[in-house]
């Protein structure tokens, strides 16, 4: 079943390519508040490239973008913050040798009357967005490098949303983690949609993406497969249109479902 009312996000018809070869071909992808829309498919598929469109990292050859319902222009990732777009990496970019507070205010730092850093004024901020976040999260004081994986992850979380992100990218968010620090980072999504704030999960896990996603979107070769929510198909079916392009009866098939069992 399709969300109603309008998207946090929609993208049209996005194509893109790289020395002659369609990297992403024809693809569109909605997102609505509170929601997590995970993109699926093989390495290659097309999800990375075309969610590196939406936050600014490439720019697309053709293809409309709208955010809130009206058409956005997205040039760089300075444009995506402006719409409240934020990406969190797998790799999380954080400065290890430094604490959450200075993570969080990174090269947007806060300072006092006198042009010196507002080390209590930015660790004030940090504790508030955490409280939000995980409030279990203490360890304010140590350097990043000293966090879980966990902890690390709830710190690039709180960076996002400090400033406002209404549209989080989250790329393989569990990927280097065990059991219970992937737990943890499934409360911070949930928190996350309790705000209204929209999720692109990018995840090869299919039992974190039913976990934790609403709806999926396949991609092969550049194209859409198809979309459905989580609980319209089986897992089954979503491996079948990762490995064949077969779109199940529950999804919406896309430009690259392919009729390859006849």
């Amino acid at each position: 079943m399709e969300p109603a009312g309008t998207p946090l996000v929609e993208m049209k018809n996005m194509s893109i390519a790289f020395g002659g070869i369609r990297a992403v071909d024809d693809a569109s992808l909605d997102l609505y508040p509170g929601e997590v829309m995970a993109l699926l498919g093989h390495n290659g598929a097309g999800k990375s490239t075309l969610i590196k469109i939406l936050s600014g990292a490439y720019k697309r050859d053709a293809g409309v973008i709208y955010v809130n319902g009206e058409e956005a222009t997205i040039a760089n990732p300075r444009d995506a913050k402006k719409y409240g777009i934020e990406t969190i990496y797998q790799t999380l970019a954080l400065a290890d040798n430094v604490d959450a507070a200075a993570n969080l205010f990174l090269g947007r730092e806060l300072r006092t009357p006198w042009g010196t850093l507002d080390d209590s004024a930015m660790e004030s901020e940090a504790r508030k967005v955490m409280g939000r976040l995980n409030p279990r999260f203490q360890r304010f004081k140590d350097p990043v490098s000293k966090l879980s994986g966990g902890q690390r992850q709830s710190v690039a979380i709180a960076r996002a949303i400090l400033f406002n992100a209404r549209i989080l990218i989250m790329d393989e968010p569990t990927a280097a983690l065990g059991p219970q620090e992937t737990a943890q980072v499934g409360e911070l999504v949930k928190q996350l949609k309790a705000e209204g704030i929209g999720i692109f999960l990018i995840s090869h896990d299919i039992h974190d993406v039913f976990d934790l996603a609403d709806r999926v979107c396949v991609m092969k070769n550049g194209q859409v497969v198809g979309t459905a929510s989580t609980g319209d198909v089986t897992k089954d079916e979503v491996l079948g249109m990762i490995i064949l392009g077969k779109c199940p009866p529950g999804a919406i098939p896309g430009p690259g479902a392919m009729a390859i069992a006849a």
